[in-house]
């Protein structure tokens, strides 16, 4: 039974094939599925935030997988994620972080098969068409360098007042032409999160 009363879902790809004038072969690829979802409390104050981290459990299995399908991968062949969500004016931060932060994590390592390391995050508060930076991050080896990236999504009519965004966002590559150093994506062990 769906306990989030979602109004509209939005999954978008993005294919880099070139930059600065190179071949990107194969083209790094990111997805990110986005949620519009009904704040259920809006304009007012409640202490206890159960049913948003509720709402976040159902989610970030819901859009990890219609990320996952949209790059036309196996799951295991994720290489980063990342999670946001913008809430409405009537909206708190809190009501983001309840939603993203206790329970969406698991059921979205489960869609992308491991996912060692925390997952990225950001929160904000924006009316209809504000953008909204999806932070990512190797989903076993936050050491990783090359796959430090965001992706940006906006949705012309949302979130109106008493709405939230949540987006989830897999890759299945880096950033293209990456060379600032680090962890190799290929040397990684992904047993701590870290390395």
């Amino acid at each position: 039974m769906s306990t989030a009363k979602i109004r509209k879902i939005m999954v978008v790809v993005e294919e880099t094939i070139t930059e600065m004038g190179r071949a990107i072969d194969p083209p790094t690829r990111r997805a990110a599925a986005v949620a519009v979802i009904e704040n259920p409390f809006a304009g007012k104050y409640v202490q206890d935030l159960e049913p948003l981290m509720d709402i976040g459990a159902e989610l970030g299995g819901l859009l990890g997988e219609k990320c996952v399908a949209a790059l036309g991968i196996e799951p295991a062949a994720a290489e980063s994620y990342g999670k946001a969500a913008l809430v409405g004016e009537n909206g708190e931060l809190e009501h983001a972080a309840a939603i993203l932060h206790p329970k969406l994590g698991a059921p979205l390592r489960k869609a992308v098969e491991k996912g060692a390391a925390l997952v990225p995050s950001s929160k904000k508060r924006g009316g209809p068409g504000a953008p909204l930076d999806i932070p990512l991050g190797h989903k076993d080896a936050a050491y990783v360098r090359s796959h430090f990236d965001g992706m940006e999504v906006r949705i012309n009519d949302a979130p109106r007042a008493d709405e939230i965004m949540v987006a989830v966002c897999v890759t299945d590559s880096g950033r293209p032409l990456p060379r600032v150093g680090g962890l190799e994506a290929a040397d990684a062990k992904g047993e701590d999160g870290l390395r």
